[in-house]
C-alpha cells in the first residue's frame, strides 16, 4: 500500500478546521514543512508521528493510511484473482509480484511469489534456486518466525530442503522430509476418518472419501511409472495407457464401483498431460484425452449423487459451477498459449473436443 501519510495531514487538518500555520506552531516547525508533507515532498520526523496522531485525534495506523480492514479486503480480492488465473491456466506473476510489492509482509502472498520465482514446486532449476538462495531463505525465515498457517509452514520446510539439494547437500534435504512432514498414516484424511466409530455413517463416509483421494493420487503415480520407464518408447507409453484406461473403465462398468473411475481419470490425465510437454505426437495425445474426457464426463455424474466422491475433489479449482468436466473441456478447447493452443491445429484433436461438446 502506498504511503499517504501526507494527504492524511491535509485532510485531517481540514477537517478540524485549522490552518498549515496553526499545525505548523503545534508541532513545532515552519508552515513551510507542513505544506512539503501535504504535498508529498517530505516526510514528518518519525519522533512526530505520535504528536500528530494525538493532535488530530486519531490512531498511528489512520494517520499512516493503513486500514486493515480494507488491506484485508484487498489480499482476499487478490487471492481470489491468482486462484482464477491458475484455474484458467493462465500466469499469475504479474498480480503476484504487484502484490508482493504491495504487501511484502503477508504470509500467503510472501508464499506465492517465493514459488512462482521458483518455478514451481517441482522439476526446479537448482542454478535458479542458488541464484535466488538469500531471497528465499530470508522468507522462508520470516514464515517460520511468524506464520501460523501449517500448510505455509511446510512449504517454507520444503523450499529449505529444495535450496539443500540444490547445494549437493541431499542427505540434509531428505532429512527435513524425515522430521518435518508426517508420513501416510499421520496424515489429515487418515486421521479424520478415526475420529469416528467404525459403526457409523460418519466413519463410512470419510473412509469413502479417503479412498477416493488415495484412488487420485495413487492414478498419479501409476501415470508417471509408466511415462518415466525409460524401456518404454513413446509409442509403447501411449498403447499402455490406453490399454490400462480400457481395464479400468471396465472394471468401473462391471462393478459400478467409482474407484475405478478415478483411477482411471487420474491415470489417464498423468499421461495426457505428460505426453504433451515430453514429446508425444499430436495423434498420441488425442487418442490419450478421448479416453480421459470420456471418464471424466461419467466422473462428473458419479459427483452429482456420492458426496463422498464430490467430497473428495473438491480441492481442484474447477469452473464456478463446481463442474470439473465443463472445466477441463473449456480448458482444451480456449487454451491461452503453448502447446495446448498449437494443437487446435490438430485434425485428431480437434475430433476428439468436437465429440465431447
Amino acid at each position: 500500500m502506498e504511503i499517504t501519510i501526507g494527504a492524511n495531514i491535509k485532510r485531517l487538518r481540514v477537517t478540524k478546521n485549522v490552518t498549515q500555520e496553526q499545525l505548523a506552531e503545534a508541532m513545532n516547525v515552519t508552515p513551510a514543512a507542513v505544506s512539503k508533507w501535504e504535498r508529498g515532498e517530505t516526510y514528518p520526523d518519525i519522533t512526530l508521528l505520535q504528536p500528530l496522531a494525538y493532535y488530530f485525534g486519531v490512531s498511528l495506523d489512520e494517520l499512516m493510511g493503513y486500514d486493515e480492514k480494507k488491506v484485508q479486503t484487498e489480499i482476499e480480492e487478490i487471492k481470489t484473482q491468482v486462484k482464477k488465473r491458475f484455474a484458467e491456466g493462465k500466469s499469475a506473476r504479474d498480480v503476484i509480484f504487484d502484490a508482493y510489492r504491495r504487501y511484502p509482509n503477508d504470509y500467503w502472498i510472501m508464499h506465492w511469489y517465493m514459488w512462482d520465482l521458483a518455478g514451481g514446486s517441482a522439476d526446479n532449476d537448482p542454478a535458479l534456486l542458488l541464484s535466488h538462495k538469500d531471497e528465499f531463505l530470508s522468507i522462508c525465515d520470516k514464515i517460520l518466525k511468524g506464520c501460523t498457517d501449517e500448510g505455509i509452514r511446510l512449504e517454507a520446510w520444503n523450499m529449505r530442503a529444495k535450496i539443500l539439494y540444490a547445494e549437493e547437500k541431499t542427505d540434509e534435504a531428505l532429512g527435513i522430509y524425515r522430521t518435518k512432514f508426517v508420513n501416510w498414516y499421520a496424515t489429515s484424511g487418515q486421521k479424520t476418518e478415526q475420529l469416528f466409530p467404525k459403526d457409523t455413517a460418519e466413519y463410512y463416509f470419510y473412509m469413502r472419501k479417503n479412498m477416493y483421494e488415495l484412488a487420485d493420487f495413487a492414478a498419479d503415480k501409476l501415470g508417471r511409472t509408466v511415462f518415466f520407464d525409460p524401456s518404454l518408447s513413446m509409442e509403447q507409453k501411449t498403447e499402455r495407457a490406453l490399454r490400462y484406461g480400457e481395464l479400468l473403465r471396465s472394471a468401473y462398468d462391471e462393478t459400478g464401483e467409482s474407484f475405478f473411475l478415478v483411477i482411471a481419470s487420474g491415470f489417464l490425465g498423468r499421461m495426457e498431460n505428460d505426453l504433451l510437454y515430453r514429446g508425444g505426437s499430436d495423434k498420441q495425445i488425442a487418442a490419450v484425452m478421448d479416453p480421459h474426457l470420456s471418464a471424466l464426463k461419467e466422473l462428473q455424474a458419479r459427483c452429482e449423487t456420492d458426496e463422498a466422491l464430490n467430497r473428495s475433489l473438491d480441492r481442484w479449482l474447477w469452473d464456478e459451477r463446481g463442474d470439473m468436466f465443463a472445466w477441463n473441456l473449456n480448458y482444451r478447447a480456449n487454451p491461452v498459449r503453448g502447446r495446448r493452443a498449437e494443437l487446435l491445429k490438430s485434425p485428431a484433436y480437434a475430433a476428439v473436443l468436437k465429440k465431447y461438446e
